[in-house]
């Protein structure tokens, strides 16, 4: 797909509409993780200081209209903080409210604003055009910098990227480079390792990674599910039933494409969840009642380190167990020092996988380390980004 990009933008003088992600957790009103603004602050520190009047769109959180705990004040505080400059910034009812689109009318070149959250406004999930146009109507061009969110046709991703000249942000056009180059070129052996709770949530990823992957880890609570499709005992584990078919008709394409699966041999279970409780690791498929599987065991941490020792490139998205909770957590890190270890191109995305990451101080290891969540899984199910069309599309 071709599109432009910030080095096809002279920006100076010019009223820049920028979507980004700063979707962050609030607690008490400060901002408890600022990884998706820093991931923001190097696109929109660049349009700053080449003179633009920087206006920026974001959504947090899904409020049912304007509520105050989703106003994005504190994440104005934050960003003026990292970007060292002033941010404006004007609690309202919404992006296009009048008295927001007059606070947007009175920007400067060299100013950075940030407009109120996108979601306040209805029309916004809609991709009403009123308020596509509304947005469009305060700028000369638009710049998409959020990744996290062009799997959404949404009027700040979508609808304004057809109305205005419109423009890839450099981490929007690293996301697509890094998740580019594993869909087309990925040097072999190419392991995935994929995790987390449902496979409901992966079928479409796991799905295409056949055609592309040498071989597929998976952990999570979703092996439970592939352990019980196949027979096995998981005890009180949390399991999909609707998707043991699933599990089953994946098993045998990977057979007939010749890709290697690698699940879990050995499980560590608790009865709960939570600090300090006792833990028994058990053979994976053999899970007593009563018992939960909530981490991958020992064994299969080591094998599943050995076999991404061989591999060149490695994608990995969503936690072997509850990492959160020390008890659970030894798999997972286990698989963050593998994928880190690795001398070839690397992946990490999905945020609970990024948190293992920074918990074990080995992000910088990674080559390219992924905010997109949701829209990084379904580019890599070789799906198109609509956020991500409507940049070929924008007016000149």
């Amino acid at each position: 797909m071709s599109h432009r990009t910030l080095d096809d933008l002279d920006a100076a003088g010019k009223r820049v509409l920028v979507r980004v992600d700063l979707n962050v957790p609030i607690t008490d009103g400060q901002v408890t993780d600022d990884t998706r603004i820093r991931a923001a602050v190097p696109g929109i520190r660049r349009l700053h200081e080449a003179g633009a009047a920087v206006l920026l769109l974001s959504h947090l959180g899904r409020p049912a209209g304007p509520e105050s705990r989703f106003a994005l004040e504190p994440v104005a505080r934050r960003l003026a903080e990292l970007l060292e400059v002033p941010v404006r910034y004007r609690r309202s009812s919404g992006p296009a409210s009048a008295g927001q689109l007059a606070f947007a009318a009175e920007v400067e070149p060299g100013s950075v604003t940030l407009l109120e959250n996108t979601r306040f406004d209805a029309r916004e999930t809609a991709n009403d055009p009123e308020l596509a146009w509304a947005l469009a109507g305060i700028a000369d061009v638009f710049v998409n910098d959020a990744f996290g969110t062009a799997h959404r046709a949404h009027a700040s991703t979508e609808g304004v990227a057809r109305l205005l000249p419109a423009y890839a942000g450099p981490l929007l056009e690293a996301e697509l480079q890094a998740l580019g180059r594993l869909l087309d070129g990925a040097e072999a052996p190419f392991h995935a390792v994929i995790g987390g709770a449902k496979v409901s949530d992966k079928a479409g990823v796991l799905k295409h990674l056949l055609t592309l992957a040498d071989a597929i880890f998976i952990g999570g609570a979703m092996a439970n599910t592939f352990s019980a499709a196949t027979g096995g005992a998981t005890g009180a584990s949390l399991i999909e039933p609707d998707q043991f078919e699933t599990a089953r008709e994946f098993l045998a394409q990977a057979e007939q494409h010749g890709v290697e699966v690698l699940l879990p041999s050995d499980l560590v279970c608790a009865t709960e969840i939570g600090a300090g409780v006792p833990v028994q690791t058990v053979p994976a498929g053999e899970v007593p009642d009563g018992l939960m599987a909530l981490d991958i065991g020992p064994a299969t941490a080591a094998r599943f380190a050995d076999k991404l020792a061989e591999a060149n490139t490695i994608v990995w998205n969503g936690p072997m167990g509850v990492f959160e909770v020390p008890e659970f957590a030894a798999g997972t890190l286990r698989v963050a020092e593998a994928v880190a270890a690795c001398s070839g191109f690397t992946v990490v995305g999905g945020g609970d996988s990024v948190a293992a990451l920074n918990q074990a101080g080995l992000a910088d290891r990674i080559s390219h380390v992924s905010t997109g969540g949701g829209a990084s899984l379904e580019f890599l199910e070789g799906r198109t980004l609509p956020g991500v069309a409507a940049l070929e599309n924008g007016t000149d």
